[in-house]
């Protein structure tokens, strides 16, 4: 798909008092964060049943649950919807509906009568944090930060929680995918599951896989996105790298095996200097596993943020300050700011239906095409340059979730 990014008029749409402190139309959105931590840093705001080593959980304020977006502009090329301070971590659109994924609840979007719901823990979630939205059979399904999985039936209104004691190896999770044999795998903070057949309401099918299990197969507990490979082998992307699964056998592969650019490429533009290590004890750990414990910025080559395979079956991966790595199998190629990209922290990656790359970093938004970045940002008409999720409708149109809002882009 062909996409003009010069600029183009905007058409800002303000859902109601979604957010408290939801801004005016027109008026610009409050000033960046100086860096989005690749987990929630911590915060005096923590829920007691936050499990040991997790960062906290932060409460929100009251939102208001149901209304009608106005403002909106048909014509425009960009159209935005903001949702406040919080972020938006997963966007899922089928037919009508977008499902936005932020840090204070699920909003379901109807794009044919502008009305918004909003889902949280007061509606049936145990969390109102967002990692992942998407669809488990004909279910909405929702991957929460600290109140595991949950998924929405239409007909009954109502959310179903699976957590820990039904089987979930942790209650943080990061990605859901149902494979092509039937099996869904669900990404935690403490290992991956895997639902033989889906059946999440049989115990006996669940499997769970950590480090322990696997003789360091997979090379970290924290399990950040999941793929499907070309031939059904199923790849990881953990902070410790990342992972394979194929025919009952594990292989990883890490920055001492071609994951991600070294620090003397990139250094020089590492813009966050907030460095995760001194954030949880977690971070720390795993970075003097690595030997990067001399680095107290925000650079880490293993730490996968973002994963994706191309029709070719390659891997691509988004890593936190080390750039975006293809691997085909077998070699291993980084690109770094120097070939284009806006930025070297990764935090989104997303295949169009033409199998083209979309690339959300710190500093906006890439298109990678024949082998170069074309960038968009808010000097373009996104909403913010911290891209932390995309999807393609059926429409061809694409909505970009991001730091305070939502970015509607038209073809």
């Amino acid at each position: 798909m062909q996409v003009d990014f010069k600029v183009a008029a905007l058409g800002v749409i303000v859902v109601g008092a979604l957010v408290a402190g939801a801004y005016t139309l027109g008026v610009k959105q409050a000033p960046k964060p100086e860096a989005p931590a690749p987990a929630p840093a911590a915060s005096t705001a923590a829920a007691p049943q936050t499990p040991a080593g997790h960062p906290p959980v932060a409460q929100s304020p009251e939102p208001v649950r149901e209304g009608t977006v106005t403002g909106a502009d048909p014509t425009a090329k960009f159209t935005h919807f903001r949702v406040g301070n919080r972020n938006v971590k997963r966007v899922f659109a089928e037919g009508n509906l977008v499902w936005i994924g932020t840090s204070g609840g699920v909003i379901r979007y109807d794009t044919t009568t502008d009305q918004y719901k909003l889902f949280d823990n007061k509606t049936g979630l145990l969390s109102n944090g967002m990692f992942y939205v998407g669809k488990i059979d004909d279910r909405i399904a929702v991957g929460t930060y600290g109140g595991g999985l949950s998924v929405y039936d239409e007909k009954s209104k109502e959310w179903k929680n699976y957590n820990v004691p039904q089987g979930l190896a942790d209650a943080f999770v990061y990605d859901v995918i149902t494979v092509r044999n039937g099996d869904l795998w669900i990404a935690t903070w403490s290992g991956a599951n895997r639902i033989r057949g889906g059946d999440l309401d049989d115990p006996s099918k669940w499997d769970t896989f950590t480090v322990e299990n696997t003789g360091s197969g997979l090379p970290n507990d924290w399990v950040y996105g999941l793929a499907e490979g070309k031939n059904g082998e199923i790849w990881f992307a953990t902070e410790g790298g990342l992972a394979r699964f194929k025919d009952g056998k594990w292989e990883n592969w890490n920055h001492a095996k071609g994951l991600g650019a070294p620090y003397e490429k990139v250094k020089a533009d590492i813009e966050f200097k907030s460095d995760p290590g001194k954030m949880s004890e977690h971070h720390a750990a795993q970075k003097k596993e690595m030997g990067l414990e001399d680095v107290d910025v925000a650079y880490n080559p293993n730490y996968i943020v973002a994963i994706a395979v191309d029709k070719s079956g390659a891997v691509w991966t988004g890593t936190w300050g080390g750039g975006l790595s293809r691997f085909d199998g077998k070699t291993w190629k980084t690109y770094i700011t120097a070939d284009g990209l806006p930025s070297n922290h990764v935090f989104m990656l997303h295949f169009d239906p033409k199998d083209q790359l979309w690339v959300g970093t710190s500093k906006g938004l890439a298109r990678f095409d024949s082998g170069k970045f074309k960038v968009l940002t808010t000097a373009d008409g996104l909403f913010s340059d911290l891209v932390f999720s995309m999807t393609t409708a059926a429409d061809g149109t694409q909505w970009i979730g991001s730091f305070g809002g939502v970015t509607h882009l038209r073809p």
